[in-house]
């Protein structure tokens, strides 16, 4: 077959293998177009993540579900206790905080690849046996261990879109993750919704819907034969040959499609140091670090504080247990529309500022939900705020990925992510707490003064990134 000018002017460009330095496999991917081999990657990774969320988001349509078969109640007598919906909450994101803070170092040391096959594995088979138990204790327990699971596979996924897509497209390969992660969202809903209103045999709604997550395992080893490791952390360890390998294979196939590929930019050398984590600590990093902290120490509060708890909060303000699950999945079927409209303009809008104003839309809109009674607005502002929660998640997983070098990469974004995780574990009590003395108002004004404090913290503090490589934000 004679050559195409694409693949012509591929093969003369003198990138062999054998002597690349790290510096250039960055260069390599930096270069990379935003075409069908790159976006199939973006979306493999995905369909792994959509799981995760599946399990992460499930917490808010089983909970009515769990509260009537009477194994736990909606509000607690104390602050914490362990019989109540917040505990189940606070299991899920304990174990997420477990996972961010202590295990996602690992993909730093064994690679991206095999971390994220191995987290989806121990996410799937803790979800299927806390599926068939029978107190409120042993649910916890495995929902926590679970919980571990989906905290390493978050901070992977991450960490590897970051390192893969070029600065041209990286908002909007973020956005993209979140359309493919966040249709787990309404799936989850309309499955609690569907099998509360038709029971399947004699099972409980929540245990089918529970059941339905833990089918991740099924797809852990196809997804794992066609995702390579990525080339800058194994650069970065070394491996370079190995890297130029993989990178080989892809600009082939880029090449194969007729796309011409643009001579690459060498810049600085990279760093092959073992990543240390005082590093994190050092400029440019420390000023980085303390804002991601307190960032994720409030944003928990106002994401996880409506998401995780839609449902209980509608039947608070009257709604039956039933309409409460259908307003839920309407409000649901929004979770992948905000990211699929972000693709539009997320490497457009600085991140930093796309930040700032979807906390601002969180404030606004669940301010005006708070105030709502009939099903109509009820729906309209929970659909604005979900809207707004989901682009504000995919603009601040793929900043806080972009902020810290190859070799700390997953070390950092874990650590400063579990902070959002440790939050989110006490807000679940706290609110249960404030919904019991405060009502659905109080909820509200607490989720407002969080996304004030996002909105200067990233608005004030937060470096600019949008349309940077990797290598020119870390330095």
């Amino acid at each position: 077959m004679p050559a195409t000018p694409a693949t012509a002017a591929h093969a003369a460009q003198p990138l062999e293998s054998a002597s690349i330095s790290a510096a250039q496999v960055n260069a390599r991917l930096d270069r990379l177009p935003a075409s069908a081999p790159v976006w199939m990657l973006v979306l493999l990774v995905s369909i792994g993540g959509w799981f995760e969320f599946y399990d992460l988001f499930l917490t808010a349509y089983v909970g009515p579900a769990l509260v009537k078969s009477g194994m736990y109640s909606v509000t607690t007598a104390s602050f914490i206790g362990f019989s109540g919906l917040g505990a189940f909450v606070a299991a899920s994101f304990a174990g997420l905080f477990i996972g961010t803070f202590f295990l996602a170092t690992l993909a730093d040391r064994f690679g991206r690849r095999a971390i994220f096959t191995a987290s989806l594995l121990w996410y799937s088979i803790a979800t299927l046996v806390m599926a068939f138990q029978d107190s409120a204790q042993a649910i916890n327990l495995w929902r926590l261990i679970a919980g571990i699971g989906v905290g390493v596979e978050l901070v992977v996924i991450d960490t590897y879109v970051s390192e893969l897509v070029p600065a041209h497209f990286r908002g909007r390969a973020f956005a993209f993750i979140h359309v493919v992660q966040f249709s787990a969202v309404p799936a989850a809903a309309f499955f609690a919704w569907w099998f509360e209103a038709h029971p399947l045999g004699g099972f409980d709604s929540w245990r089918v819907v529970v059941v339905i997550g833990a089918l991740g395992a099924l797809a852990v080893w196809w997804i794992r034969r066609r995702v390579p490791e990525s080339p800058r952390w194994l650069a970065q360890r070394g491996h370079v040959e190995q890297a130029a390998r993989i990178l080989d294979d892809l600009e082939a196939r880029i090449a194969a499609r007729g796309v011409t590929l643009d001579k690459p930019r060498v810049q600085a050398e990279v760093a092959t140091t073992q990543a240390r984590f005082r590093e994190i600590w050092q400029p440019p990093y420390r000023r980085r670090t303390i804002t991601l902290l307190v960032f994720h120490l409030v944003q928990s509060v106002g994401f996880y504080g409506f998401a995780s708890w839609v449902p209980t909060l509608l039947v608070a303000n009257g709604v039956t247990i039933t309409h409460s699950l259908l307003y839920s999945f309407v409000i649901a079927i929004s979770n992948p529309i905000g990211p699929l409209i972000g693709i539009s303009f997320a490497d457009r809008i600085e991140r930093k500022t796309l930040i700032v104003l979807c906390a601002l839309g969180v404030a606004v809109f669940g301010s005006l939900f708070a105030l709502q009674r009939a099903a109509l607005p009820l729906m309209t502002f929970g659909v604005l705020l979900t809207l707004s929660n989901a682009l504000l998640s995919a603009a601040y997983h793929a900043y806080q990925a972009e902020l810290f070098p190859t070799r700390v990469r997953a070390r950092a974004v874990g650590f400063v992510y579990s902070m959002s995780r440790l939050s989110a574990m006490f807000s679940g009590f706290m609110i249960a707490f404030t919904l019991r003395n405060f009502g659905v108002n109080g909820v509200f004004a607490l989720i407002t003064a969080a996304m004030v404090v996002v909105m200067g913290a990233i608005g004030i503090f937060g470096p600019r990134v949008t349309g940077q490589s990797l290598e020119d934000v870390s330095h």
